[in-house]
């Protein structure tokens, strides 16, 4: 049975307990289910399916069980492995303090702007079929990666480190 992840945007250890969100994608009829971090990672088997389908049904479950959902998008673990196995920061300069994230997508954006775009030390640097990839080096003006990918490519995205792909992979 193929193994997805599933990317939920919004959660938190103060918005929602990691329990109660493994029994939503267990009411949904997903096993093996695995929740990483408390960030709204949730590792799980299905049945083969588009996963627009799982995204939709993970959301409803969700909802019936908590009372709530969160904006979900779901990638497959094998898919996630030749993304990470490509490396795509690889091609750029990036400094060795560096955060690497990945936003995802639910589609790919019909006409994303011209990459790489920096803003204050944050940099877009390239898009992958429904990912951007963004470094940035941490300092005391916050998120500012968070305002350049919102003001580039909107709100429906949720966004993960580079680190935290290799975990949900492994679990």
């Amino acid at each position: 049975m193929p193994r997805y992840v599933a990317f939920l945007r919004g959660v938190s250890p103060l918005n929602v307990k990691m329990p109660d969100l493994r029994q939503s994608f267990e009411t949904a009829g997903f096993t093996n289910v695995k929740t990483v971090l408390s960030s709204g990672n949730v590792v799980f088997d299905a049945r083969s399916a588009a996963e627009a389908a799982l995204e939709r049904k993970a959301e409803a479950a969700m909802n019936g069980v908590m009372g709530r959902s969160f904006y979900t998008l779901v990638r497959s673990v094998t898919d996630l492995k030749a993304l990470l196995a490509t490396d795509p920061y690889s091609q750029f300069a990036v400094a060795p303090q560096a955060r690497r994230v990945v936003s995802f997508f639910r589609q790919a954006p019909t006409t994303p702007p011209a990459l790489p775009i920096e803003l204050d030390g944050a940099r877009l640097l390239c898009l992958v079929n429904r990912e951007v990839f963004t470094a940035y080096v941490p300092d005391d003006k916050g998120p500012v990666f968070m305002t350049l990918i919102q003001r580039s490519f909107g709100t429906e995205v949720t966004t993960r480190t580079f680190e935290t792909l290799k975990k949900c992979v492994a679990a």
